[in-house]
């Protein structure tokens, strides 16, 4: 049977790409996506996710907005030089037809977890703020939720956000500590892995060639990714693969290598954000009773590569 999953997402080229390449994966049933700010604010996420669903044809997936701001102050605002203004490379998309359900996102996570237990994996591919708020709203998720595979971290290597932190992680790291220390099965699959792989100009070819609406969306939006990766890391020709990186561990986790620590996240000063992860022989106070954390740390990037284009292209 296909695993059930819940994308919580804050479209976002990488998110689009990620979205799609759920719904094209038999092994996957998508059944919600929940929207939160971080590549764009919370409204054109939610808008971007309707658009996306109705590009795919699969406006019967519910879409539920989530927060607005971090756990503890506002949010600091989007990246347009890397996503656009609207989150989408710039082109542009005419408004969908199909609305948000009148439910927030981490009323639906709680909803759909407990009305399936043991059935449904998280996928958040953004700020883990819906998820802590899950959390608080019912405990008793971390006990029912089948997986959370969550996009995000950076445990041996540099931030992107900063030198020290992950995007994602970086715009609520409160949020991020309460998911990592939650006690459910956390895959975190982070800058380790997606900045080793690498979908290529020749790859990234492959989509404008493709006869589906969904490969046709990514030819479009993925030029201006696309010019800000190559202008900001040097070497790196096409984009690194990161929310598509964890829809792949969902589908193949043969594909990555893990080690399992736990982890703290920083939440002051200049290593906010940082997913530190208690190696061994070096641990403290601070992560004592932490649970273990599965963390990606080796990647067969060509499979992954390879998997994402067979399934788009």
């Amino acid at each position: 049977m296909p695993q059930k999953i819940i994308i919580d997402t804050d479209p976002g080229v990488d998110d689009a790409m990620a979205i799609f390449f759920a719904l094209r994966s038999p092994e996957l049933d998508v059944i919600g996506l929940t929207t939160i700010f971080g590549n764009v604010h919370t409204e054109l996420a939610t808008v971007n996710a309707l658009r996306l669903l109705a590009i795919a044809g699969r406006t019967d997936i519910p879409v539920a907005e989530g927060a607005h701001d971090p756990l503890t102050g506002p949010f600091e605002g989007p990246v347009p030089y890397v996503h656009g203004d609207d989150g989408q490379g710039n082109v542009n998309l005419p408004p969908a037809d199909n609305r948000a359900i009148p439910q927030t996102a981490a009323a639906f996570i709680v909803e759909q977890v407990m009305a399936a237990p043991g059935a449904i994996t998280l996928v958040p591919i953004g700020p883990l703020t819906n998820i802590a708020l899950a959390l608080r709203l019912e405990p008793r998720i971390a006990a029912n939720v089948k997986n959370v595979v969550l996009m995000g971290g950076n445990a041996l290597v540099p931030g992107n956000a900063s030198p020290s932190a992950e995007a994602n992680i970086h715009n609520d790291p409160e949020a991020a500590d309460i998911v990592f220390g939650a006690g459910w099965p956390v895959t975190m699959v982070g800058l380790d892995v997606t900045h080793k792989t690498n979908m290529t100009p020749e790859h990234l070819d492959a989509y404008a060639q493709a006869d589906n609406p969904l490969a046709q969306h990514i030819a479009r939006i993925v030029p201006f990714y696309r010019a800000y990766f190559e202008r900001s890391f040097s070497g790196v020709k096409g984009i690194y693969v990161h929310d598509s990186s964890a829809i792949a561990y969902v589908i193949d986790p043969t594909l990555f290598e893990v080690e399992r620590w736990p982890i703290r996240v920083a939440t002051q000063g200049i290593s906010r954000g940082k997913t530190w992860p208690a190696l061994p022989g070096v641990t403290g106070p601070a992560w004592e009773g932490r649970p273990l954390v599965n963390v990606c740390v080796g990647v067969d990037a060509d499979r992954v590569v390879a998997l994402e284009l067979d399934r788009l292209t």
